[in-house]
């Protein structure tokens, strides 16, 4: 069964306005735990996401999934830097995979990595 990360988002954020950063620490690790991987580097403005985003109606236009608004995502990284590490130039060895799960990015038709042009 797959789990529904933008949910588990969601019970954190809560026990966080319930002023419960133990709960929502815990959260985090058990249903969206750290798990550093070694990919590709590439990044995008916060202006560039956050107008993607809005464009497509906080959902992934290949998948249909929801996606969560970026500040809520670097939110969480700074009140729970442990259970959502952000590194500044998104390493993903050193970031939580919600940045590449529920972050709105630019995706390609052809890759980058296959000559593809790095555009909207």
């Amino acid at each position: 069964m797959i789990k529904d990360h933008s949910q588990t988002i969601s019970c954190v954020c809560d026990a966080l306005m319930e002023s419960d950063r133990e709960k929502a620490s815990r959260i985090a690790r058990d249903d969206y735990p750290f798990a550093p991987t070694h990919i590709a580097k590439r990044r995008y403005t916060e202006v560039q996401s956050t107008r993607l985003f809005v464009r497509d109606g906080f959902v992934d236009r290949y998948s249909g999934s929801c996606l969560v608004f970026p500040a809520t995502i670097r939110l969480l990284s700074k009140l729970l830097p442990d259970e959502f590490p952000a590194h500044p130039n998104w390493k993903m060895s050193e970031s939580h995979t919600v940045y590449w799960e529920l972050f709105p990015t630019v995706d390609h038709v052809v890759p980058i990595a296959r000559g593809g042009a790095d555009t909207e």
